[in-house]
């Protein structure tokens, strides 16, 4: 059973490698109560060799949440697609953007820009088996190939499959010699490009992703497009996360005593089922992010004297150490 809410892609958490597992998200949940929160790519070899519990479980209060798959071969996404559908993904996204080495030899990711043709028959085999949506995150461009034609050429194509739904990250990938990290750097934004597809397409949602933080006039950005991904700033301050929450969905934000006490009873229940509690708090270091106290809260959170004892109330006694 999907869970519908309207205009879920105003706001989403980005799909981060090692860093968006459902602890993450968790947490991203308690900031964001409507929010559309992405996993962190999960290739199909994963899925289909591998421990299908580990890679595709999360919790009920993470709804609405999307599974971001990465392959190429329509079969495999197919069968990757009716696993996450019967799972309980409200949506499955096919990563069409990430330039790491590994993607490149699994011929995915960023790589399958060049082949438009074989992404759409890759959402037409998942939109096959599932009333879930399927979406597309993309870049603007690869390498040498960053003409806006290019990029109107690969949506076009995606969109007569039948997909509806974009989420662009504006700035083309460069294959060989940069590094992912660099990538989500060193390429300039183009968020002009990102405009001019939602006025080419106007049928379809975009969503931007790419370059957005605390100084980025994210209101102006929402009248030309459907919604905004946001990714790293807000994992270095989850209060970002909240404040934009608060601002696009228009409610009241829950106190940071709240959500301690949240991510408390979910660290009790987690580590009873066998999780290190270091596994939690890693994503919590960013809490309290330029505030006084946050130097010390992060050394608590990080003390391996401390996390070697698995006991949960390490983020209770850190966070009455800094209040």
């Amino acid at each position: 059973m999907t869970h519908k809410v309207e205009n879920r892609h105003q706001l989403c958490t980005a799909p981060m490698m090692d860093w968006s597992d459902r602890h993450c998200r968790f947490l991203f949940r308690l900031f964001a109560p409507r929010a559309t929160l992405y996993t962190e790519m999960v290739t199909t070899g994963a899925i289909i060799f591998g421990d299908q519990k580990r890679h595709l479980d999360f919790s009920s209060e993470e709804h609405p949440i999307a599974l971001q798959l990465g392959g190429s071969a329509p079969k495999e996404l197919q069968r990757c697609t009716a696993l996450a559908s019967d799972w309980g993904y409200d949506e499955i996204n096919l990563n069409c953007g990430c330039p790491s080495d590994r993607v490149q030899k699994g011929n995915f990711g960023a790589s399958l820009m060049l082949e438009p043709k074989l992404v759409a028959q890759c959402v037409e085999s998942m939109q096959e088996t599932t009333d879930v949506p399927i979406t597309v995150k993309h870049r603007l461009g690869i390498d040498n190939h960053e003409s806006y034609d290019f990029v109107s050429n690969f949506v076009g194509t995606i969109r007569d499959s039948g997909c509806r739904t974009f989420i662009v990250h504006a700035r083309i990938a460069i294959l060989k010699g940069l590094s992912p990290k660099k990538n989500r750097e060193v390429p300039p934004l183009n968020y002009e490009f990102v405009y001019r597809l939602k006025r080419e397409f106007p049928d379809c949602s975009f969503i931007l992703n790419g370059g957005l933080n605390e100084s980025t006039d994210i209101d102006e950005i929402m009248k030309k497009i459907d919604g905004v991904m946001i990714g790293r700033s807000i994992y270095n301050s989850p209060e970002f996360l909240g404040k934009l929450s608060q601002s696009i969905h228009k409610h009241s934000s829950s106190s940071m005593n709240i959500i301690i006490n949240k991510m408390h009873e979910y660290a009790s229940s987690q580590i009873s089922e066998g999780v290190q509690l270091k596994s939690i708090t890693r994503h919590l270091l960013g809490l309290f992010h330029g505030r006084e106290g946050a130097r010390k809260w992060r050394r608590a959170l990080s003390n391996p004297e401390f996390l070697k004892k698995n006991n949960p109330d390490l983020i209770l006694g850190a966070f009455r150490e800094i209040t």
